[in-house]
């Protein structure tokens, strides 16, 4: 299952254990209103936020798994380069939650694959491409969508724990950033690829 919608959330909290009551009034403020509409929730940490295991964890602790019956998706982005830590991936596994794969020429992303989906933010959309992207760096994002789908990681890079059995997830991929009004022609080239059998 391929999608491209998303819902976003950064967190600044000096201390993620202390966002707790943010994170009720995220969830109260109307979002559940959207009912399947609603993607997956992306958990943007601050660039500066250094890892800290015992600070994750409580984060971790304070995302709801379900609202009104509802079960409830979480995705996290961490920017700061001491999250790339087996450590990191360890907690958000057992969490079920999902490392963002960051598309980004300022973050290097962390390629484990963590939660029940993949949610993959692509960031360097390009205003001198008419689909924001060259034509195979569009293959490449449709067939790397194939390839999560079916559990498999980016191929050729290294993990930071070693790989898990394949297991097929859904995969939300979200266009955003760069050159932003290529944006849309960027997310259905993906679409139109995968709906073309990549």
């Amino acid at each position: 299952m391929f999608s491209v919608k998303g819902h976003r959330s950064v967190v600044n909290k000096s201390k993620l254990a202390e966002a707790g009551e943010s994170v009720d009034w995220f969830f109260g403020s109307g979002i559940m209103e959207l009912g399947d509409k609603l993607g997956p929730i992306l958990w943007q940490l601050a660039p500066f936020k250094r890892f800290n295991a015992d600070d994750i964890a409580a984060f971790f602790s304070v995302l709801p798994k379900k609202v009104g019956g509802r079960a409830i998706q979480h995705v996290i982005e961490p920017r700061h380069e001491s999250s790339q830590t087996e450590s990191f991936v360890d907690l958000a596994r057992s969490e079920n939650i999902a490392i963002a794969k960051a598309d980004s020429i300022k973050y290097r992303s962390i390629d484990d694959l963590t939660g029940s989906l993949v949610y993959a933010r692509l960031q360097n959309t390009a205003a001198d491409q008419p689909a924001g992207y060259s034509e195979t760096e569009l293959d490449r994002w449709a067939w790397q969508a194939k390839e999560w789908a079916a559990g498999n990681s980016v191929q050729g890079t290294p993990l930071l724990v070693e790989k898990e059995q394949p297991q097929a997830r859904p995969v939300s991929v979200y266009v955003i950033n760069g050159a932003k009004e290529r944006s849309p022609a960027a997310a259905m080239s993906i679409i139109d690829r995968l709906n073309g059998g990549l």
